[in-house]
């Protein structure tokens, strides 16, 4: 049903006149159009076509340009991007800052791409580092911790997450933590644990102590994801089991109180998720072939009907209350 239509029937009940009709119908035609989403889009594209096509130049022209010269453009594009946020940011607080400049972002965000994009060209070219590959990693990393908590940028955070976790050599992103890292010798259980339940921990620090609390959704959620998978894949394959099941059931426990108390979808679902294949997995780990077999029809069966109570109540479960229609 259109606008008008809906209009059209209210006043021909008699519900409102038709004078309020079409001054409802005057306004829904004429109130402005957020482009919010589209312009942000557009930006973060723009930042990526350019990194793109930057790199795309050089690698084609590097032996007309030089190597000075290409070094000497990135430069200034990054002290250029970061000296423009600095000037046009607000001061720096412990709460969520509301920058009126919407386009200080996208230019840190510039900024950190091509701070990461010098530092790769002077280590390539001129081995600037060595093999001390980890000060390589560790350098920006810092630098985007800064950039992130001094301009309130939530980007760079999660890039200075991702350059934590690669100086261990981990991958943490959501979707890449079980394709990209080598659980399989065991060496990067621990530190992946270790890492992502200390993410988890900052960020619920950072929401008890009002330190930039809005930043612990994405330490929780990077870290969480990690530490879970870690734990669930330590669980499956190395010992002592009891070790990843206790440190898998306490993550799981811990999303599972956060969900109620942000009210979130998202981490309740992790724990859920994550613990259902921790107890199940346990459960018929420690069972021979035919009790395994005998329990698991009734399980599976049992279980997925909580799965459907679950989904038709978890609204119920978060506190979070119906709407009230007028």
């Amino acid at each position: 049903m259109t606008t008008k239509s809906i209009l059209d029937s209210l006043a021909s009940k008699g519900i409102i006149s038709d004078q309020q009709a079409n001054t409802i119908a005057s306004f829904e035609s004429e109130k402005a159009f957020s482009i919010h989403w589209e312009l942000r889009s557009v930006l973060y594209l723009g930042i990526l076509f350019f990194s793109s096509g930057a790199g795309i130049l050089i690698y084609e022209n590097i032996d007309t340009i030089g190597h000075q010269a290409i070094i000497a453009v990135i430069a200034l594009i990054t002290a250029g991007c970061f000296y423009y946020t600095y000037k046009n940011s607000l001061p720096y607080s412990r709460g969520k800052v509301e920058n009126p400049n919407k386009l200080i972002d996208y230019v840190l965000l510039l900024g950190c791409s091509t701070f990461l994009g010098l530092e790769g060209y002077l280590q390539y070219q001129y081995n600037l580092f060595g093999t001390r590959y980890g000060l390589a990693v560790i350098i920006p990393t810092i630098v985007f911790f800064l950039c992130a908590y001094r301009f309130d940028h939530r980007g760079a955070l999660s890039m200075a997450i991702t350059g934590l976790a690669s100086w261990l050599g981990l991958t943490i992103a959501p979707l890449s933590v079980l394709a990209d890292n080598d659980f399989s010798d065991g060496k990067l259980i621990i530190p992946a644990i270790a890492l992502g339940s200390v993410l988890t921990a900052v960020g619920w620090i950072s929401e008890t102590q009002n330190v930039k609390k809005h930043f612990a959704f994405t330490y929780m959620l990077m870290g969480g994801n990690l530490a879970c998978i870690a734990a669930q894949i330590g669980l499956f394959s190395h010992s002592p089991k009891i070790l990843y099941f206790f440190v898998g059931i306490g993550l799981c426990y811990f999303f599972i109180h956060r969900a109620r108390h942000a009210q979130s979808l998202l981490f309740l679902l992790m724990g859920t998720v994550y613990g259902y294949c921790i107890i199940t997995y346990t459960i018929f780990d420690n069972l021979g072939p035919d009790a395994a077999f005998g329990l698991g029809i009734f399980y599976f069966f049992f279980s997925s009907i909580g799965v459907i109570y679950f989904l038709l109540n978890f609204k119920k479960f978060l506190g979070i209350k119906p709407a009230i229609k007028k």
